[in-house]
């Protein structure tokens, strides 16, 4: 077995090398957003419920992410962070849940021909699938090569801020 990845800025253009295929990343945006709407009619329908355990899902997210993944993945977080919201959305969280999961690792089996990074690394393949959500949702990573339209080479992240601000290259 490899060595494991041992912080999100390595991790960060190993998911987008995963995700090469273009058709690939829009499958994962289509069930990113689809998982996003089972959020919101999960809180249409608990309104006092869901809010609070998604409320938990964040504070499980935020400490397993301030953890880390280097040394073993973060699956008892991840654990709490399905169960909560599906106690109190017993059908729309987990139905937006498969439904995620089905369109991204039918990009990744189907598509990109590899593993999903998730197997390895759920909590940072969360936020990282997140976080390339929104830059589609900003008209990146539509096409083309992902790791040289956001100035990524090798773990060096030089992503470009959004705002045209100079690429940020940490020391």
């Amino acid at each position: 077995m490899s060595e494991r990845i041992q912080s999100y800025e390595e991790f960060w253009p190993h998911y987008l090398r995963e995700h090469r295929n273009p058709s690939s990343r829009r499958l994962h945006f289509v069930g990113t957003t689809g998982w996003l709407a089972a959020c919101a009619a999960s809180a249409v329908t608990a309104p006092l419920t869901f809010p609070a355990a998604m409320a938990g899902f964040a504070a499980l997210a935020a400490h397993g992410t301030k953890k880390g993944e280097g040394e073993k993945p973060a699956l008892g977080h991840i654990a709490g962070m399905v169960a909560l919201p599906t106690l109190a959305s017993p059908v729309f969280f987990p139905a937006g849940v498969v439904f995620a999961y089905a369109c991204a690792w039918g990009g990744h089996f189907g598509l990109e021909k590899n593993k999903p990074a998730t197997f390895q690394y759920p909590l940072w393949s969360f936020v990282s699938d997140l976080r390339m959500w929104s830059h589609m949702v900003r008209g990146q990573l539509w096409s083309g090569d992902p790791i040289e339209e956001l100035g990524l080479e090798g773990g060096a992240r030089t992503e470009a801020k959004s705002n045209g601000a100079q690429p940020v290259v940490p020391t």
